[in-house]
């Protein structure tokens, strides 16, 4: 099992409107070694369930664990056009292994609820839960249940739909030899954004806020809330990570918001990597033997650069606190 302690780290970082000169955090750095095709071990017997397994960096982490036979890997998507592709190409490139995909809409708690539904009932382990769709920029909105549109997918509905699948991940824990793991995505965004958790704002569309300012402060959520998980949550391994900036079309649906076009336009083709690279360190945190509970890693495998918030406590204990309150009552 991987080692289960956390040491504390401090930077300080910039508000999450930046200025040009803050790209360099954007740069791809090079961490421990490793390559997919022979560092992943065997997943035999384990089942695994990815968000947003359909597209980019998801259905990259598919097609790359299906080559070490798990007995059950299982995608997500809000598109079963898409979601129901992405199996058949899955399947294609590793014969033999059993691939499923749910439909999940991660802004409806009722999806949410129809997708823990539709998978405990059919698997009776879970052992690697890739909590991987996510959104950028986009208008001001909220989702279904009233939540920032950003924060309400990022964090809340994964939150969620981690809470309903929580028994079958700590039941999967008591079989010998298991090792369960989440592995949140997160971004070397959240550092950008230097305030606390804003919880009244995230009630309603935030307008006052920049779509970017709101997606790093989902993505802090999505950090802190990892670490939260391990310590009150210790029986399952949990971490974040920052994938790199990838060549995928998360950058295109940003709302005219002109930060994020500067990034897609300028900043992408000078810093980004393909999505076969750029998904090397969420592989590498759901499988690698040395991955430490409650850590945040940038590509690949490397620790401690997460922002101040990132390993404050007392936020995290305020996070696991107030999204627990907000989920009461939704169960299956």
């Amino acid at each position: 099992m991987p080692v289960s302690s956390l040491s504390t780290h401090s930077l300080n970082q910039p508000y999450c409107s930046a200025q040009p000169y803050y790209f360099i955090n954007f740069t791809m750095v090079k961490g421990v070694p490793f390559e997919p095709a022979k560092d992943i071990p065997s997943l035999a017997g384990k089942v695994i369930l990815i968000t947003g397994g359909s597209l980019g960096l998801g259905k990259q982490t598919a097609l790359d664990l299906a080559k070490h036979n798990p007995s059950e890997l299982w995608i997500t998507s809000r598109s079963a056009g898409t979601g129901k592709a992405a199996v058949k190409e899955i399947e294609k490139a590793s014969v033999g292994v059993s691939v499923h995909f749910i439909r999940l809409d991660l802004s409806s708690f009722e999806s949410v609820k129809e997708t823990a539904k539709t998978f405990r009932s059919s698997v009776f382990r879970l052992d690697i839960f890739y909590m991987n769709a996510g959104i950028m920029g986009g208008p001001h909105d909220i989702t279904k249940d009233g939540y920032e549109r950003q924060f309400g997918i990022n964090h809340m509905g994964h939150a969620l739909l981690f809470k309903l699948l929580q028994p079958l991940m700590l039941k999967t824990a008591l079989i010998p030899g298991a090792d369960v793991r989440v592995v949140s995505l997160s971004s070397v965004g959240h550092r950008f954004w230097r305030k606390d958790l804003l919880f009244d704002s995230m009630k309603k569309s935030a307008k006052d806020l920049s779509p970017t300012d709101k997606y790093c402060h989902s993505k802090l959520a999505n950090l802190v809330y990892a670490r939260a998980l391990a310590k009150y949550v210790p029986e399952i391994t949990s971490v974040s990570v920052h994938p790199g900036v990838i060549r995928t079309g998360l950058f295109t649906a940003n709302g005219g918001n002109w930060f994020i076009t500067l990034i897609r336009i300028v900043i992408l083709p000078l810093t980004s990597v393909s999505v076969e690279d750029g998904v090397q360190n969420q592989l590498w945190a759901g499988t690698a033997k040395d991955v430490v509970n409650g850590e945040y890693y940038e590509p690949v495998g490397i620790a401690g650069k997460g922002s101040s918030q990132a390993y404050n406590d007392e936020l995290a204990k305020k996070l696991w606190d107030w999204t627990a309150k907000e989920l009461e009552g939704h169960v299956i």
